[in-house]
């Protein structure tokens, strides 16, 4: 009998199987997958790291988060600056003077709000669809060279027949700065992430290649921690909640520079991927050789990763469903992305983690 069952070896499960460890409960692991770290995880290929599951770059304002992360491995000083490539023209992300001044020739904030109030002249005072929602906050160019294509290969819909919620704001900076994230903790682990979920989950029993079932695993612990599909754990009883997957397509190159750059997005339609990685650049690489990957958004299907929630209408009407019945469960905790259906970005995963595994204390 162990204190924990933890399913899942990723980022959340990793962190609540070493906070509880410390505390001397003993926890066991299990993961479908043949490694730990979940989606951070990192295959090395011609001696470069690469983020097997797309790219990963840890971000936070949370001192506390920063600083508990950094007690597992150090982190360079990787500042994550992309650039859109639209009909062969690369531009600057996010929206910026120097994105601005390569459309339009401008040079001073007033001029590049002046342009950009124009073009939202005409936007709808209530955006019903995505479209007239992004229109309303950046204007009619920006949407329609760097947002619409990108955006519907994304999601597979169109702009108009998504809900305007997906996009709450746009960042539009009125500087010559190309950093996208405003935090001011950021970087990325000196090595790659695999380090840190092995630290955290040394002391603890793992077993790899294992996926979970309630019949099997019901008497194994006390509690249960449970990071995979709420929907999957209930067996699709009310039916599954949708996803969007990636697929990805990785080649070594026989060069050392690709792109020049770490993240490139292709935001036309015409260009069936999203965008391009390369990963040497997260590290700082001066291997002879680089990879690269390319990531084409697909429709999920049962036996796919799960990247991307659908949180509409209808499949929060469905996850309150489940949620319910999550409720009921007296031993067994729903956390995660996907056991909580929401996107999550590494910081608050941790911090989620953190806060949950304060039920280890009892």
């Amino acid at each position: 009998m162990y204190d924990y069952l933890i399913v899942g070896a990723g980022l959340f499960g990793s962190v609540f199987a070493h906070e509880a460890t410390q505390r001397g409960k003993r926890c066991l692991v299990i993961d479908r997958r043949g490694h730990i770290g979940g989606n951070v995880y990192c295959e090395s290929i011609a001696g470069i790291n690469v983020h097997k599951y797309g790219a990963h770059i840890f971000h936070t304002d949370d001192r506390d988060i920063w600083v508990y992360v950094n007690r597992f491995a150090e982190f360079n000083r990787y500042t994550n600056s992309p650039l859109a490539s639209y009909e062969g023209e690369l531009y600057n992300l996010p929206f910026n003077m120097n994105t601005f001044n390569k459309l339009w020739g401008v040079s001073t904030p007033d001029e590049a709000r002046g342009i950009i109030s124009e073009q939202r002249a005409g936007a709808v005072r209530e955006p019903k669809n995505l479209e007239e929602q992004a229109i309303s906050l950046v204007g009619t160019e920006l949407y329609a060279k760097f947002i619409k294509g990108y955006t519907e290969k994304q999601w597979g819909r169109k702009c108009t027949e998504l809900p305007a919620f997906i996009i709450k704001r746009l960042p539009l900076r009125f500087t010559f700065d190309n950093n996208y994230f405003n935090d001011r903790f950021k970087g990325i682990p000196v090595g790659g992430y695999n380090q840190i979920a092995e630290k955290m989950l040394d002391g603890c029993e793992v077993r790899l290649g294992a996926s979970f079932s309630a019949d099997e695993y019901k008497d194994a612990a006390s509690t249960i921690v449970y990071t995979g599909m709420i929907d999957e754990y209930y067996s699709y009883c009310y039916g599954a909640l949708e996803y969007r997957s990636l697929l990805f397509e990785t080649e070594v190159s026989d060069m050392p520079d690709y792109q020049g750059n770490a993240v490139v997005n292709y935001t036309s339609t015409d260009v069936p991927y999203t965008r391009i990685i390369e990963h040497k650049h997260f590290e700082f690489g001066n291997q002879d050789k680089t990879v690269i990957t390319r990531e084409y958004p697909k429709e999920w299907a049962r036996g796919d990763e799960p990247y991307y929630p659908i949180n509409d209408e209808r499949n929060m009407a469905l996850f309150d469903k489940y949620r319910a019945l999550a409720a009921k469960e007296s031993n067994v905790i729903f956390a995660g992305r996907l056991g909580s259906y929401r996107y999550l970005d590494m910081w608050q995963v941790v911090k989620e983690a953190l806060v949950c595994s304060q039920h280890a204390r009892a």
